[in-house]
C-alpha cells in the first residue's frame, strides 16, 4: 500500500507541476493576447483619430470651395447686372437722341432713312451687348465652378491614392 500511496502521489505531483506549468503558458499566453489586442485598439483609436481630422480638414476646405464659388458667382451677377443697367441707359438715350433726330425729317425719304440708320445701329448695338454679356457671364459660370473642381478633383486623387 505504501507502493499505491507513493505512485498516487507522484502522479499527483507531475499532475501538480504539468498544471502549474500549462498554467504559466496559459497566463504567459493571455498577457500576450491582452497586450496585442490593447495595441491593436490603441493603434485603431490612432487611424480613426487621424480619419477623423482629415476628414474635418476636407470638410472645412470643401466649405471654403463652396463660398469662393458663391463669392464668384456674386461677382458675376454684379458684373451682369452693372453691363444690363448701361445697355439699358445708353439705349434709352439714343432711342430719345434717334426720336428727336426722325421728328426734324423734311421727308419721308429722310425720315425713313434716319429711322434705317437707328434700327441698324440698334441692332449693332445689342448684338454686340449681348456678345459681351455672354462672355460675362461664361466667365463668370467658370470663375464660380473652378473652387468646385479643383476640390472635386483633389477628392478624386486622394482616393485614387488610397487604392
Amino acid at each position: 500500500m505504501a507502493d499505491s500511496a507513493e505512485t498516487v502521489k507522484k502522479t499527483v505531483d507531475q499532475a501538480t507541476a504539468t498544471a502549474k506549468v500549462q498554467g504559466e503558458q496559459f497566463k504567459a499566453q493571455a498577457e500576450k493576447v491582452q497586450a496585442a489586442g490593447t495595441q491593436a485598439l490603441r493603434e485603431g483609436m490612432e487611424k480613426t483619430s487621424a480619419s477623423l481630422a482629415e476628414l474635418s480638414a476636407q470638410s472645412k476646405q470643401n466649405l471654403e470651395a463652396l463660398t469662393a464659388s458663391a463669392t464668384a458667382a456674386q461677382k458675376g451677377v454684379e458684373a451682369l447686372s452693372a453691363q444690363a443697367l448701361s445697355y439699358s441707359k445708353s439705349s434709352w438715350e439714343n432711342g430719345v437722341a434717334a426720336a428727336q433726330t426722325i421728328a426734324q425729317a423734311r421727308s419721308v425719304q429722310e425720315l425713313i432713312e434716319l429711322q434705317t440708320n437707328f434700327a441698324k445701329s440698334a441692332m449693332e448695338t445689342y448684338l454686340s451687348e449681348v456678345t459681351r454679356m455672354t462672355e460675362t457671364l461664361t466667365g463668370s459660370v467658370k470663375d464660380s465652378f473652378k473652387p468646385i473642381n479643383e476640390r472635386v478633383t483633389a477628392t478624386v486623387e486622394k482616393f485614387q491614392a488610397a487604392r
